[in-house]
């Protein structure tokens, strides 16, 4: 066999469960990632008998775990790997070494409820094998006469934390070397918090992730204007405005462009002269409660603030003039299911103007559910989604049925819609078609080998078509 040898087990074939094998010789290999399969492709597997959350291959020559970020689709099955007899360590970046214990501890409780014993003995299994290391910083992984292997991990812009990972391996035998590059996850441009990815400064071989191959984003930079006119809409219904989403990524770019539109309403609202309609009610911006009803968002939110030195240059300016980015004084965090609960009922019973931020981002679950039943059914309220919604989730059938006045099926009981309901565009965290070419043609040095993954076909085939070209443009130049 040819050594190194990349051989998936998730995400080769669709976009869940990434999770891929670098083999750098018949005794050593590295897995990176270990993520549940989720959505269609766990029904698909269901039907077909097989877990979806099942180890199937041989974990012999694996040596260590590396977790490019912690999105669930890169890191649910390592409660799995672990059972399966894996013995290594998890290697990752310091900020996700902070975040990977509060979101498996999640995972956990969903899965066993209120046994605490048992979730503290998973999680103290996971803590005592990771190891946190730098960006931009060599770690050496095996070191014999016949094989030098090192990685290295660079900001991907995914969500904080998260990785590309750079991985020499060496045969000073033959002699002879490569480079291989895994993406995992690439942020987008204009992602709010953290800057933009860098092209690897050489890449042999380059596994890229082709999630938005195939189309363009919705415009970015004008999103938060778009975000505060669908919340001025909203608002002047007189309700609650409900935005779903998810607790990691998503909840902390709300959060910032929320405040800087509170920064920037209470600016104007403080000079003399200006439209009364810009600070009254209903659309009273300085005055706005915004409820953030997600415990895990509120400690993932604390590890954001933890790492600023991680953030881009206009967050740092933010924070350094005096502000508050993720920690306002407008935002209401709650934690107990007494103040949920509470919440809720107050909310539908009154009307009152607020702002709503709850997972999970697809209303299939969450301390969304509760709002969405309560007051759905009133046309003074607004939903407002600003992420995809899956097929077969209550998401989507809400922006399905909503402007029909259709109903959704909450917890096997109907209820119908009402309330206004809003998408907003341009909030993937990926990079789109466009960043992906980036990426490749931002390496001096065309990748000898791209292996697509993490994609849907009709995805990879466009963005296969779209590099071929670039590729042929730039040898002709």
């Amino acid at each position: 066999m040819n050594y190194p040898d990349i051989i998936h087990h998730g995400a080769g074939e669709g976009v869940t469960g990434s999770c891929h094998q670098l083999q750098m010789d018949a005794e050593h290999g590295l897995l990176i990632d270990c993520g549940l399969f989720q959505g269609r492709e766990a029904d698909l597997k269901e039907r077909f008998g097989e877990s979806a959350s099942v180890i199937n291959f041989s974990l012999a020559t694996i040596k260590m775990l590396i977790v490019t970020h912690v999105h669930a689709d890169h890191i649910g099955r390592i409660p799995q790997l672990l059972a399966a007899g894996f013995k290594g360590p998890i290697l990752c970046s310091e900020p996700s070494a902070k975040l990977l214990p509060l979101v498996l501890e999640d995972a956990f409780r969903l899965e066993h409820g209120r046994d605490e014993r048992q979730i503290e003995r998973y999680l103290s299994q996971v803590m005592e094998r990771v190891i946190a290391v730098p960006f931009d910083t060599w770690f050496n992984v095996v070191n014999t006469p016949a094989l030098n292997g090192r990685i290295r991990l660079q900001r991907a812009g995914h969500v904080l934390g998260s990785a590309y990972v750079e991985i020499d391996v060496e045969y000073p035998l033959e002699p002879r070397s490569q480079r291989v590059v895994f993406s995992g996850d690439l942020g987008a441009s204009h992602t709010p918090i953290l800057p933009r990815p860098k092209s690897p400064e050489r890449a042999d071989v380059l596994v890229l992730e082709s999630t938005y191959g195939d189309r363009l984003h919705e415009d970015r930079a004008t999103r938060q204007e778009r975000l505060e006119a669908v919340i001025d809409r909203a608002l002047a219904d007189h309700g609650t405005v409900l935005i779903p989403a998810f607790s990691l990524g998503r909840t902390q770019e709300l959060l910032y462009e929320i405040e800087d539109i509170l920064h920037r309403r209470s600016l104007s609202c403080s000079k003399d002269g200006n439209d009364a309609a810009d600070c009254s009610l209903p659309v009273n911006w300085p005055q706005l409660p915004i409820i953030l009803d997600s415990p895990l968002a509120s400690r993932l939110t604390q590890v954001y603030q933890s790492f600023d030195d991680l953030w881009d240059d206009d967050a740092r300016a933010r924070q350094e003039s005096g502000r508050k980015p993720l920690r306002f004084e407008q935002l209401i965090t709650l934690d107990t299911a007494a103040q949920h609960h509470q919440a809720v009922n107050y909310l539908a019973s009154t009307g009152r103007p607020a702002i709503v931020i709850a997972g999970n981002g697809m209303c299939a679950g969450g301390r969304i559910v509760d709002y969405l039943k309560a007051m759905l059914g009133d046309p003074r309220h607004n939903v407002v989604f600003v992420g995809y919604q899956a097929k077969g989730t209550p998401g989507a059938a809400i922006q399905q049925h909503g402007p029909k006045g259709g109903y959704v099926e909450l917890d096997r009981e109907r209820y119908e819609i009402k309330a206004g309901i809003e998408t907003m565009g341009g909030y993937s965290a990926h990079a789109d078609q466009r960043g992906l070419v980036d990426f490749v043609t931002g390496i001096p040095v065309w990748p000898s080998e791209i292996k697509l993954v993490h994609g849907e076909e009709s995805a990879k085939r466009r963005l296969r078509l779209v590099l071929e070209a670039k590729q042929r443009s730039l040898k002709l130049a």
